[in-house]
């Protein structure tokens, strides 16, 4: 099917529908909420007869500004399967977490991505990988006219937060012409992006703090790490979301090519968050340990001792800044042969 085949189906679909369920992965971050309520407003307020259900595990605080973030629930209140489910910004079924079940017994399923790792599941898909958000994606899909100020500030908000504010390589011309277009629908800017990128309370600016001053640096200054305990966790009274911001920071720690932020879980294991500069592909380390995300930015949980860990995520960093500076090397050669 062509795209504006599969668009055609994708209203065809919500149109038939009686019951719809949205749903995004676990931990859910800026794309996959903005994406989701996004999503729901478009819909909504279109059809407010359709019963709409947004699946998603809680959102931080800093999100509840959003118009509808109040629908977010963790609950199915009916015992029959949905009409439709659509997936959003999810790699694989798995992502959905404690959701799948209820997207594989839905009548009718809508994978809608921008991860390059997705094979494709469901019966219509929208997977787009050079798209820099799931956000971007479903603005493609959305007829511009039935895009209210609303649903642009939920789009923009998670265009925002996986561009790292227009800063990452995902940022294209598409972006920047999509995030333009949404400004045109009376949203503030800066008002998004000060509450949900860069503000922080008093005791996120203290863990950042100490993230910072406890890091140590490998492999001749183009690794750094730092770990948060468990006893961090108690001690300061925070949350995972607390942590946002500090692997960036991290990462941009002049000569370094690799960060690497891990953080104790209660069940003992450790959730690994990497981010790379030019040289490294951290997908890649991140789905040997059964993880994934992009190129420059990708998680895993593992378990094992953090000195662990670190030392075998940074030999396969070093491996791979081996291959990068071999490949360079022969093309030099062949230069000036």
């Amino acid at each position: 099917m062509t795209f504006a085949e599969r668009k055609k189906e994708f209203e065809l679909q919500i149109q038939n529908a009686e019951t719809i369920a949205i749903s995004g992965h676990m931990n859910p971050d800026g794309d996959c909420i903005g994406s989701c309520l996004g999503l729901y407003t478009y819909i909504v307020e279109q059809y407010p007869e359709k019963q709409v259900t947004l699946l998603l595990e809680p959102v931080q605080e800093k999100f509840s500004f959003l118009k509808y973030a109040d629908q977010i629930t963790q609950k199915k209140e009916s015992t029959e399967p949905y009409d439709l489910f659509f997936s959003l910004d999810c790699s694989d079924t798995e992502r959905l977490h404690e959701f799948k079940k209820y997207f594989e017994e839905a009548k009718y399923k809508i994978c809608v991505d921008h991860h390059f790792t997705n094979q494709g599941f469901g019966d219509l898909q929208f997977i787009v990988p050079d798209a820099s958000s799931t956000c971007e994606v479903l603005f493609s899909m959305f007829d511009w006219e039935k895009i209210s100020s609303a649903c642009a500030q939920d789009l923009y908000m998670g265009i925002v937060h996986d561009t790292g504010v227009f800063k990452h390589t995902n940022t294209t011309r598409k972006t920047m012409e999509t995030a333009g277009a949404l400004l045109e629908k009376g949203i503030h800017s800066e008002d998004i992006i000060d509450r949900t990128f860069y503000k922080k309370s008093y005791v996120q600016n203290q863990i950042l703090g100490r993230a910072l001053m406890e890091s140590i640096v490998l492999l001749h200054g183009k690794v750094i790490f730092s770990i948060i305990r468990k006893r961090d966790f108690d001690f300061y009274g925070i949350n995972s979301s607390d942590l946002d911001g500090i692997i960036d920071q991290l990462r941009v720690t002049e000569g370094i090519e690799c960060a690497i932020l891990l953080y104790e879980k209660e069940d003992g294991n450790f959730k690994v968050s990497m981010r790379s500069n030019d040289a490294v592909d951290v997908s890649a380390i991140a789905q040997i340990f059964g993880g994934g995300g992009h190129i420059k930015a990708a998680g895993c949980t593992v378990h094992g001792q953090p000195r662990d860990i670190v030392m075998n995520i940074t030999h396969m960093v070093e491996h791979q800044l081996n291959e990068s500076g071999e490949k360079q090397e022969s093309i030099y050669d062949k230069r000036n042969s």
